[in-house]
C-alpha cells in the first residue's frame, strides 16, 4: 500500500540508479538516491576516464548477440531505450555524440564529466535529493506499510521509510568506486536467489617463465588474433593483448573472457589459440619458415623473412619446444596457432565487470522482486555478462528505465487501491 505522495529511495548512484531516478522524477514522485561514496557517478566518471564508450553503432541483431546467454531478457530492456534512444537523450542534456573508427558511440569531447553534470542538474530540477556517504546495510517492512531502509553514515545509522525501493549497487568490482559485492549477503539473506559473482571482461593467469616474466611483462603484443574453441562454438578475435606479470589481458582477451571463465570453471584451464599474424595465411608462413636461414640465428631469420620480433618471438621461444622451434613446419604452425593455456582468471576486483547476481527468474518483466513488491532491481547487479565496447553502459542505463518505470506504474496501482 503506498501513500498518497509516495517516495522511492534508489539505493546506488551508478548509471542505472540515476536513470530510474530520471524515470520517477518526470513522473512527479518524490525521489531520494543513496549511494556510499562521497559523490554519485564514480564508476561513471572513470569509466570514461579514456573516453567515455556509452553505446555502440552496429547493427542491432549483432548489438544483442553480445550479450550472449542473456540475450533474450536484455532484449526487451533495449527495445525501450536502445542505441540510439541513449544518443538522443545524450543530446538532450546538450551533450552531443560521435561515432568512433571503431563503431563505438562517444560524447563530444569524449568525457563522462560534462555529461553527467548536465544530468544531475537536470534530476535535482525535477525534485531528485541525493544523499552521500550512506552504505545500505539492511531492509526492513516499516510499521503498518512501506519498507524502511537501514544505512551506516558517518553520523551513525539512520533509518529511512520508502514506498517503493529501486536497488542499483553494481557488481562486484571495482570496490575502490562503491562496487563491492556486499549486498550479495545482505540480499541473499531475505530470501533473493542470486548468482554468484564472478569476474568478467577479465586477464587470465599463465604460467609463464621466470625469465619471460621479468623480460616482458607490461609489453603490448599488437595485431594478432585470438581463437577459442569453446563449448557454444569457435570464436575469433582480432585486436591487441598485454602481457603481465601473471598472465594476460586486453580487449581481445575481454571480449573472450565468459567463454574462457566458464571453460576454466569445468575444466581446469582453457587453451587460447594465438596467432602472431593473422593477415598471413599458414601456407605463406610456412613457405617462409622453411627458406634457409644459413649462419642467421632464429630470430633474424624470423624478423627478416616475417617480420616478427621482440616480444612476438620470444613468446615463440615461451611456448614452443626447442625441436618444434626447429622444425619449420610446426613453427609455422606455432606463429598461427600458437597455445596459451590459461589457467585462472584474475581477481574479482580487478576485472572491469563482474558476472552473476539477481536472477532474472526472482524478476518479473519491470525488473521487480517477485516476493518482494514494490522492490525493484537494475544494473550490473543483475544476472548478465556482456564485453566492453558500450554494452555494459547500455544495458545499465536500459535497466534503470525499465525499473523506474515499473516502479512509477507499480506506485500508481497502489495508490488507487489504497
Amino acid at each position: 500500500m503506498a501513500s498518497e505522495n509516495p517516495r522511492v529511495a534508489i539505493v546506488g548512484g551508478g548509471p542505472a540508479g540515476l536513470m530510474a531516478a530520471e524515470a520517477l522524477g518526470a513522473a512527479g514522485i518524490e525521489v531520494h538516491v543513496f549511494d556510499r561514496m562521497p559523490s554519485v557517478g564514480r564508476r561513471f566518471l572513470m569509466a570514461g576516464k579514456g573516453g567515455l564508450n556509452i553505446t555502440h553503432s552496429e547493427p542491432y541483431a549483432a548489438f544483442l548477440d553480445r550479450y550472449g546467454e542473456r540475450r533474450e531478457r536484455i532484449a526487451p530492456l533495449l527495445g525501450t531505450f536502445g542505441p540510439q534512444a541513449i544518443r538522443q537523450w545524450m543530446h538532450g542534456l546538450g551533450v552531443d555524440s560521435f561515432v568512433g573508427s571503431s563503431g563505438r558511440v562517444f560524447p563530444a569531447g569524449m568525457r563522462a564529466a560534462p555529461l553527467l553534470r548536465a544530468w544531475q542538474h537536470r534530476l535535482r530540477q525535477t525534485g531528485v535529493r541525493f544523499h552521500v556517504r550512506h552504505r545500505w546495510a539492511g531492509l526492513e517492512k516499516a510499521p503498518g506499510g512501506p519498507y524502511r531502509l537501514v544505512f551506516e553514515t558517518p553520523d551513525g545509522t539512520t533509518r529511512v521509510d520508502a514506498d517503493a525501493v529501486v536497488f542499483a549497487l553494481g557488481g562486484g568490482s571495482w570496490s575502490k568506486l562503491g562496487s563491492d559485492g556486499r549486498w550479495v549477503g545482505d540480499l541473499a539473506a531475505l530470501g533473493v536467489p542470486i548468482m554468484p559473482l564472478r569476474p568478467a571482461n577479465c586477464g587470465f593467469d599463465v604460467a609463464w617463465s621466470p625469465y619471460f616474466r621479468e623480460r616482458f611483462a607490461g609489453q603490448p603484443v599488437k595485431n594478432v588474433a585470438l581463437a577459442f574453441a569453446g563449448q557454444t562454438g569457435s570464436q575469433y578475435r582480432r585486436g591487441e593483448i598485454i602481457i603481465t606479470a601473471d598472465g594476460i589481458e586486453g580487449g581481445a582477451v575481454y571480449a573472450l573472457s565468459a567463454p574462457l571463465r566458464n571453460a576454466i570453471e569445468r575444466d581446469g584451464y582453457a587453451e587460447l589459440f594465438l596467432d602472431l599474424l593473422p593477415e598471413y595465411t599458414l601456407e605463406r608462413v610456412a613457405g617462409e619458415t622453411s627458406h634457409p636461414r644459413g649462419s642467421r640465428s632464429l630470430s633474424s631469420h624470423l624478423q627478416s623473412r616475417l617480420g616478427l620480433k621482440g616480444v612476438k618471438v620470444a613468446l615463440l621461444h615461451e611456448r614452443l619446444s626447442r625441436a618444434d622451434l626447429l622444425d619449420s613446419d610446426k613453427l609455422a604452425q606455432g606463429i598461427k596457432a600458437l597455445p596459451l593455456r590459461l589457467i585462472a582468471p584474475r581477481p574479482l576486483d580487478e576485472a572491469i565487470s563482474s558476472a552473476g547476481g539477481v536472477s532474472f527468474e526472482a524478476l518479473d518483466e519491470g525488473l521487480m522482486l517477485r516476493a518482494m513488491p514494490g522492490v525493484f532491481c537494475a544494473g550490473e547487479m543483475l544476472d548478465w555478462e556482456a564485453p566492453t565496447g558500450g554494452y555494459l553502459l547500455s544495458a545499465c542505463l536500459a535497466s534503470g528505465l525499465t525499473a523506474g518505470k515499473a516502479a512509477t506504474s507499480w506506485l500508481r496501482r497502489a495508490t488507487m487501491e489504497s
